[in-house]
């Protein structure tokens, strides 16, 4: 059998094609497919996958990539209890969390667009599987009908594709493939071990994972902003979910992403799948730069330049503007929502112009009981004012400044 491997390899390399390291000779295909069928056709009862073989963390570990209809049978999920860790071999479900990764699934594959799962990783007892070495790290993994394997990490991913697989958009993934890792461990705490250990990742900062997002919606709406508006333009933590002022940030993504969609819809959750990026961005752009140029609270800092501002600068500005903050673009971006025309795309230029000579300062009484409650007996003098972010004060300050402008509509406000 060795032989006839050799000897295949070196038709391979006798026949490849130098001036393409993609294009593999139809005669290689051949005697390749030759080589490789009678072990198939033994094994045609089992299950059977081409895997590689590697070491990694001491063991021996193998890579496969199965189809999504041999999961019901092949994998297994054994998750915890809810407040009894040891009844599993993983935490116990998330509820919720396989529809959202079945939906992100179908979302993307009935647009025609790319989607990607990380690798599943199941574990195995080296001696219920059989492993059939080429050499090079090349094998065929037969599994026989009656062995599981199962989930050491992925539980939700695979509980999102047998949904699916099973469901009437199943045609969507038919024919795809997923890969598996497999640790050749059948020890039950080291299976935890195992699990404890791969969840030991930092958790991304969602200004982060904006920043990576698909340009469109809100998404892209935010992105278009951090560049157009000039308050924002290289003042904004793409990275953090907290502003690192000491590099010259007083924004981050998140803040504007929640800003965004409070402007258009009211609701800081909105994804706004349905708006126009370039044209929605465009009136917001120029809607901000007006409110920013026209505030005397937020003209300097808009206007200069971000590397002309100094650490000093920015701390004052967040300290005592209520715009330099998160909360206080929210309610901006809430009463801009009640000066916007969607069918026209249009910010009321006059009501814009109220907003921004109102004083967006901590000091200014009008702020008092909503987003500033005042502190009788402050540690620092200088520091009376409260900040409060509550969703009841930000509904309250966008009430108080409706009545204050004498604004009537028939919001929930």
């Amino acid at each position: 059998m060795f032989f006839d491997i050799a000897k295949c390899i070196s038709i391979y390399m006798t026949l490849f094609n130098e001036d393409d390291n993609n294009d593999i000779t139809p005669e290689v295909k051949a005697q390749f497919s030759s080589f490789i069928e009678p072990f198939f056709s033994k094994y045609h009862r089992e299950r059977c996958y081409p895997g590689l073989i590697f070491r990694h963390g001491k063991r021996k570990m193998l890579q496969i990539n199965i189809p999504p209809g041999d999961f019901p049978a092949l994998l297994v999920i054994k998750p915890a209890t809810e407040n009894d860790p040891d009844s599993g071999r993983q935490r116990p479900e998330v509820p919720g969390h396989a529809d959202e990764i079945k939906n992100y699934i179908i979302e993307q594959a009935q647009k025609g667009k790319p989607w990607i799962l990380g690798t599943l990783t199941a574990n195995v007892a080296l001696g219920k599987i059989n492993i059939l070495e080429f050499g090079r790290g090349i094998c065929l993994v037969v599994i026989p009908r009656g062995v599981k394997l199962e989930i050491t990490d992925g539980q939700h991913r695979k509980s999102a594709i047998q949904k699916l697989i099973e469901g009437d958009t199943s045609d969507l993934i038919s024919d795809d493939d997923f890969p598996i890792t497999l640790v050749l461990e059948e020890d039950l705490d080291q299976c935890k071990k195992d699990f404890l250990d791969m969840a030991q990742t930092k958790q991304l900062d969602k200004a982060l994972l904006l920043s990576f997002g698909v340009s469109e919606g809100r998404i892209g709406i935010t992105k278009k902003l951090v560049e157009q508006v000039h308050i924002f333009h290289n003042k904004t933590d793409k990275v953090h979910d907290n502003p690192r002022v000491t590099k010259g940030f007083i924004y981050t993504n998140n803040y504007i992403a929640r800003a965004v969609s409070c402007a258009f819809t009211n609701n800081p959750e909105a994804e706004l799948s349905d708006y126009d990026v370039a044209i929605s961005s465009n009136s917001l752009a120029n809607c901000l730069n007006e409110f920013f140029y026209e505030c005397s609270n937020t003209r300097y800092v808009s206007v200069k330049k971000a590397e002309d501002l100094t650490v000093a600068e920015i701390r004052k500005f967040k300290d005592e503007c209520l715009l330099g903050v998160s909360v206080g673009l929210e309610v901006l971006a809430r009463l801009l929502h009640l000066t916007y025309n969607k069918d026209s795309n249009y910010f009321d230029e006059t009501k814009v112009s109220q907003l921004a000579k109102i004083g967006w300062t901590r000091d200014n009484e009008i702020w008092e009981n909503t987003l500033i409650r005042i502190d009788p007996n402050p540690k620092n003098p200088n520091k009376r004012y409260k900040l409060s972010t509550g969703a009841n004060a930000v509904t309250d300050a966008v009430k108080k400044i409706k009545y204050e402008l004498g604004w009537t509509d028939n919001s929930s406000y």
